[in-house]
């Protein structure tokens, strides 16, 4: 399965329950990044980054086969990782976003914002 797939898969679960300001960052041409893609969005309470990440494991699942081979960060739900091992996936809380402001890390590799769906 190309992991483009599985990026547009994460980007659908995303979407489904009204996840915001999608960033798909590619660091297939970043030396020593530790995946191909991440992809970063936020929720705007804990509960919604925690269906946020029910619904990306539920379609990946369910359409690619695919489970994550780590969750971390559901105890609180201000910052959920999860980790596809070519994919990795950031869900925040707003505030915990901007003060952790992966993206900038990340500023040497191509980053495609996806519009939210309204």
């Amino acid at each position: 399965m190309p992991v483009e797939q599985l990026v547009d898969t994460i980007v659908k679960g995303i979407q489904e329950k009204k996840g915001q300001d999608i960033t798909v960052i590619d660091l297939r041409g970043i030396d020593g990044a530790i995946a191909q893609y991440f992809v970063i969005c936020q929720g705007n309470t804990p509960t919604q980054v925690e269906a946020i990440t029910d619904s990306i494991a539920d379609m990946a699942r369910e359409q690619l086969k695919e489970k994550p081979a780590h969750v971390v960060g559901l105890e609180l739900a201000q910052w959920v990782a999860m980790d596809y091992t070519d994919v990795m996936v950031h869900i925040f809380v707003p505030d915990m976003r901007s003060y952790y402001n992966i993206e900038n890390l990340w500023q040497d590799a191509k980053q495609t914002e996806i519009p939210n769906l309204d």
